[in-house]
């Protein structure tokens, strides 16, 4: 049985219905459709996704990003994005391996294996997608098994995820993680400004105030910014802003108006026309819409 079947089975025998499921191993998710399914927003934390079967396409701004058993992907900060499983079948459902990505765990890792030559210190793209290498599968199948063997998880679990953020480092492609694990990095001083903009969505800010937190001018700020999360920082807080007022409305079954007000727009009627550029239709529609049918898996 190929590196491939193995963790299609064991992914398969542990999650029989649709949706993200944790495990007894500490920061891993598995996510299973047997359906497409429609867009929905979502926030990417840092998080490497590594499918066993079907497909997913995410939304960055106007970018798309298609993983596969072939490659995987990164997301490197926090990043409000629109994910869709693209092919998955009752046969052959969508499996997917979602693993947290941890920071401190990188960065002593990346100080111990330093890269060949230095790059630009440019940030890369929040996303980013890799081939998956066979080295990267086999450890991922290894850490997989163990929901096989509960009574190795606490003892094992902890070498193989080390040694797939080993490979996330030292693998194709591998700028992006170099640079999570780089405390003064670009990336790293956008990653400030974008849990600042987490916590603090509702409020009114000015760009100087959040360049500030990065410890970049304006103007540098908000290219490193773009480049980063492919959205200006105001379009992102409003990214942030409309897809909690989406899960106000369908969790806590509130309206429209009170919605908009509670996440930091003074005019409903421009909630209304932000809401219905972003999702397609009124707030009011689209929360009725969402409320009668399933949710969708978001890794």
């Amino acid at each position: 049985m190929g590196s491939l079947t193995r963790l299609v089975d064991i992914v398969g025998r542990h999650v029989r219905d649709d949706g993200i499921h944790g495990t007894p191993i500490p920061g891993v998710s598995l996510i299973r459709s047997g359906t497409p399914t429609m867009p929905m927003p979502v926030v990417y934390e840092p998080t490497l996704c590594l499918v066993a079967q079907g497909r997913k396409r995410v939304m960055l701004g106007t970018t798309a990003y298609v993983y596969d058993p072939a490659r995987y992907l990164i997301a490197s900060v926090d990043l409000p994005v629109t994910g869709s499983v693209i092919e998955a079948s009752a046969s052959a459902p969508y499996l997917c391996l979602m693993l947290d990505l941890d920071m401190t765990e990188l960065s002593e890792l990346a100080l111990r294996h330093p890269a060949p030559s230095e790059n630009d210190g440019a940030p890369s793209a929040g996303l980013a997608l890799n081939a998956t290498t066979p080295e990267l599968l086999d450890a991922a199948v290894r850490l997989a098994a163990l929901l096989d063997r509960p009574r190795d998880i606490e003892a094992l679990a902890p070498l193989v995820v080390r040694e797939i953020l080993y490979r996330l480092l030292t693998g194709p492609g591998n700028g992006i993680v170099r640079q999570m694990a780089t405390a003064d990095s670009r990336l790293n001083q956008i990653a400030r400004a974008i849990a600042w903009l987490r916590e603090h969505y509702s409020e009114t800010c000015r760009i100087d105030e959040i360049a500030d937190i990065a410890g970049m001018s304006r103007s540098t700020f908000h290219a490193h910014f773009k480049a980063v999360t492919s959205m200006s920082p105001l379009e992102f807080r409003s990214q942030l802003r409309l897809q909690e007022a989406r899960r106000l409305m369908v969790a806590e079954a509130m309206d429209a108006a009170g919605a908009g007000y509670r996440v930091g727009y003074e005019s409903p009627s421009q909630f209304s026309r932000d809401y219905a550029r972003m999702f397609g239709m009124p707030p009011a529609k689209d929360a009725w819409r969402l409320r009668t049918t399933a949710g969708a898996p978001t890794g």
